[in-house]
């Protein structure tokens, strides 16, 4: 089983039809037991840094993530759940993330933001999450991003510099896009990931 955490923030319903499509069974939680206990568990974030780690914190989402990285099971980040991953975000202030993996988040140093529309990677290390779909752009709404990360494969994307628009570190996978609104390539990533469960 799939969970999808459920703690205030994320495209839920956009994320679970996404999953769905695997043909594996998907539920919505806030349950930090079935959370813990699931095969596989996705993490949406839509939002502020800050705020997304007050919901996360009152459902004891840091101290799941954290024990199923221990335990090595599979845990999938998107977008502000990808960020939430890391040490620390500076939006809006300093906050504490999960720390999970090593590295910041930070603002984009562009003269428009948010980042918002598609975008192409560029891969570095061996990838589960896009085999088959290297060439393929996604969709992207971000005004802050981890730019340096000690992680054994990720992808980069360009926007008025680079930034991490992807992570592959044992158990830990993670999008800075959407890949529940990136059309088939999205949906591929979605199956990449599932398969390799």
């Amino acid at each position: 089983m799939i969970a999808i955490l459920d703690y205030g923030s994320g495209n839920l319903r956009s994320a679970q039809r996404a999953f769905e499509t695997t043909g594996r069974k998907v539920s919505l939680t806030s349950d930090p037991e079935i959370a813990s206990k699931a095969d596989a568990l996705v993490v949406p974030g839509v939002g502020a840094f800050g705020a997304c780690m007050d919901g996360l914190n009152k459902v004891n989402g840091d101290e799941v993530i954290q024990s199923r990285v221990a335990a090595g099971k599979p845990t999938l980040g998107i977008c502000v759940g990808m960020q939430i991953l890391f040490e620390h975000g500076f939006e809006l202030g300093k906050y504490d993330g999960v720390g999970a993996l090593g590295g910041i988040v930070e603002k984009l140093n562009a003269p428009v933001l948010p980042h918002m529309g598609w975008n192409t990677v560029e891969i570095f290390g061996e990838s589960k999450l896009f085999n088959g779909i290297e060439k393929e752009s996604f969709y992207f709404v971000h005004s802050y991003a981890v730019k340096q990360a000690k992680v054994s494969s990720w992808a980069t994307s360009d926007y008025y510099g680079k930034f991490l628009s992807a992570v592959e570190e044992g158990p830990i996978a993670a999008t800075q896009f959407h890949p529940e609104k990136s059309g088939a390539a999205g949906l591929k990533l979605i199956s990449n990931w599932v398969e390799s469960l």
